[in-house]
């Protein structure tokens, strides 16, 4: 009988981020899941701390990739559960009740498509920083990615049999043109309304900022239409323009 869950952690010399991930894992409450830990190869001791876990139904694959994406790809692969959760190195479940949250969310509305909820960050100490600037609508459809990754790629739960590889072109954004491609394909999203990840705000260059934003805005105009999304960049940055006052 194959697992809910599977979740999929990448990593790449995280031996200081991967910790916090693993206790939260191994904490739940809800046992229905394997754990795929794809590892690029680390130098450092991430696998060490790895294998150290203890963590039951544990899959570890170390060797080097072609990114990030590429090693998620890798993830889905070889992965069996109902559902697939992306949690990245750092990333954690917000309780140990998160996962049996969800798995009773799904059995009991028949497995939609999509499960998924609220996000908060944090820092390296774990310590809450603030809710993410998107925030997840109660209604999820695919027209509301049209304004940028409203669900946070860990909180979003996806059924396996919709998912595809993630689109490796993008180097920076192919997680945002992933999540839209899954919800031309569900049928019904479930919205639970509680902080189900924390997510590790560490700060991100500017300079991969500004591709991943060139490489989101390219994304917005295949699926959404060229003229719609230079409009609705306009709107933002007048609202943007007005905060600054």
């Amino acid at each position: 009988m194959n697992p809910l869950f599977s979740i999929i952690t990448v990593s790449y010399n995280a031996e200081k981020t991967i910790p916090a991930t693993l206790k939260s894992v191994s904490e739940q409450t809800c046992r229905l899941f394997e754990y795929i830990v794809i590892d690029g190869a680390s130098g450092d001791n991430t696998v060490g701390i790895v294998n150290k876990s203890g963590i039951d139904n544990l899959i570890l694959i170390s060797e080097p990739d072609r990114g990030i994406y590429d090693a998620m790809n890798k993830g889905l692969g070889i992965a069996k559960g109902d559902y697939v959760i992306f949690l990245n190195a750092g990333d954690s479940f917000h309780s140990p009740h998160t996962l049996e949250i969800i798995a009773n969310a799904a059995m009991d509305n028949d497995y939609p498509g999509i499960v998924y909820g609220q996000t908060q960050l944090v820092n390296s100490q774990r310590e809450r920083v603030g809710d993410r600037h998107l925030k997840a609508p109660e209604i999820l459809t695919l027209d509301s990615f049209k304004n940028g990754m409203v669900v946070c790629h860990q909180a979003f739960v996806v059924l396996r049999k919709l998912v595809d590889n993630y689109d490796t072109r993008y180097k920076f954004s192919a997680d945002y043109e992933w999540c839209i491609r899954c919800l031309q394909r569900s049928h019904r999203n479930l919205y639970i309304d509680k902080i189900l990840i924390d997510y590790l705000s560490e700060g991100v260059t500017t300079a991969n900022m500004k591709k991943s934003l060139w490489e989101r805005f390219k994304i917005m105009c295949y699926y959404y239409g060229v003229f719609p999304t230079i409009v609705r960049h306009l709107k933002f940055l007048l609202r943007y323009l007005k905060r600054k006052k």
